[in-house]
């Protein structure tokens, strides 16, 4: 569970003094048990609802660098680009865009209504979700179709 292996590295940061590591750690590990308290007392999170988590949290980092470069300040956007590479250690490799655009290919070959984006695209978040970027999905099905 990456959960398990997040709090173990969390220890390792903490007794080598890592600061940043250990701050984006326990963000994750309060992410985590938020997930949780959601689901219920007691509740134990999947490895699907585990990397759901570590991707909202990599999406608010996104977000945030973007912003941050926008509004003239790279060194807030240079801090949430560590965070976001400690973050992604733990995520599954994502999909290139030649790997998305060959599968988002399949998908589409499958669908008899190939016009309305909103079905299309759930299609194709089905299969394709964690795997790969959803703004990248989207960008790539909207050249597809429009």
């Amino acid at each position: 569970m990456l959960q398990e292996k997040i709090s173990q590295e969390l220890k390792e940061a903490m007794k080598s003094g890592n600061a940043g590591k250990v701050s984006v750690l326990r963000l994750l590990n309060a992410s985590f048990n938020n997930e949780k308290i959601k689901k219920g007392k007691d509740s134990v999170l999947t490895e699907e609802e585990e990397i759901q988590v570590l991707t909202r949290e990599a999406k608010k980092r996104k977000e945030s660098i973007e912003a941050f470069n926008n509004g003239g300040r790279p060194e807030l956007a240079e801090k949430e680009k560590e965070e976001l590479s400690i973050i992604e250690t733990y995520l599954p490799a994502q999909m290139s865009k030649e790997e998305v655009v060959a599968a988002m290919d399949k998908i589409l070959a499958g669908l008899a209504d190939k016009s309305n984006f909103g079905l299309v695209m759930k299609a194709v978040m089905a299969e394709l979700k964690g795997k790969a970027d959803a703004k990248m999905i989207s960008e790539i099905l909207k050249e597809r179709l429009g």
